[in-house]
């Protein structure tokens, strides 16, 4: 298994992926319209942007934007297409790596099939530069595995306490239980900046008393009615209507991502597919892992 892996690495380009995963512990926080939201601005400034719908089991992020899926991933697994030939394209050329809905199989998956995946990601031939996963609800081990291994976790968290007990649960996880210490925050539907920051200061009272991590509010999303008005046109908020406060927000975060640093080595989890994107082709990297 290991040699695959290896000989699957030397597959890949030398150009570095940005690989951020946007988490949040509960639903109905906002995760899905973040991540689309960024995904949108980000390649409005030209970058190359993929977006993969990590909610295996109950897919929406082709439905959120109205697009028709043929084939996803539940395909790749089982050898019917490669990973190339179930992307589609969004706004803005975004590309999208579409899950399945309603199939439990794709919640637990095997090592045969984590296996599939890694293969899937390692022979990916599109170029990208960005990859946003939009994880599951929840701390299931699915989560913890997409968190664990992108560069940035991105936690967004709601003023009210499920969301802030949820977010702390995940972090406690992730930290103690698999080496993620960095976290930055989104302070997600705020009625104000002040409230984003309070929010922040709500969770960070915890975590600093019981927790080694590191927090970062990196963005305060205004509550905007223009949202859900989006979302009803099937559209992203940033298309629908790009000055609103919500837009404006968006835009601001997809601008400081671009400014988030990339690792020059993967964090060590080399059993999990999104390591394939953080290597140069470089044998002494390889050697290193192996």
């Amino acid at each position: 298994m290991m040699a695959d892996q290896a000989s699957g690495l030397r597959k890949m380009t030398n150009h570095q992926v940005k690989v951020i995963a946007v988490t949040g512990g509960k639903g109905g926080v906002g995760k899905t319209n973040v991540t689309l939201n960024m995904a949108v601005s980000l390649a409005k400034m030209g970058k190359r942007v993929m977006v993969l719908d990590a909610d295996l089991g109950l897919a929406n992020v082709d439905v959120l934007l109205g697009i028709r899926v043929i084939k996803n991933l539940s395909h790749v697994l089982s050898g019917e297409c490669t990973l190339d030939e179930v992307i589609v394209h969004g706004p803005e050329g975004v590309m999208i790596i579409p899950a399945t809905s309603g199939t439990q199989s794709m919640v637990e998956l095997t090592d045969v099939e984590h296996a599939g995946l890694i293969q899937a990601f390692s022979s990916l031939q599109t170029p990208i530069d960005i990859l946003l996963i939009d994880t599951a609800a929840g701390i299931s081990n699915m989560v913890v595995s997409f968190a664990q291994a992108a560069q940035d976790v991105l936690m967004v968290v709601c003023d009210e306490p499920t969301s802030i007990t949820d977010a702390y649960a995940l972090i406690k996880i992730l930290s103690k239980q698999n080496g993620v210490y960095r976290f930055k925050i989104v302070a997600n539907m705020v009625r104000s900046l002040r409230e984003g920051q309070d929010l922040f200061t709500k969770l960070t009272r915890v975590t600093d008393r019981f927790l080694d991590v590191s927090l970062e509010l990196v963005a305060c999303i205004p509550f905007d009615g223009n949202v859900r008005q989006a979302v009803r046109k099937q559209k992203t908020v940033v298309d629908a209507f790009p000055k609103t406060p919500a837009s404006l927000a968006f835009k601001a975060l997809a601008n400081r991502a671009c400014d988030w640093p990339i690792p020059h080595q993967p964090g060590g989890h080399l059993e999990f597919f999104i390591e394939k994107l953080l290597l140069n082709d470089n044998d002494e990297n390889i050697k290193e892992l192996l």
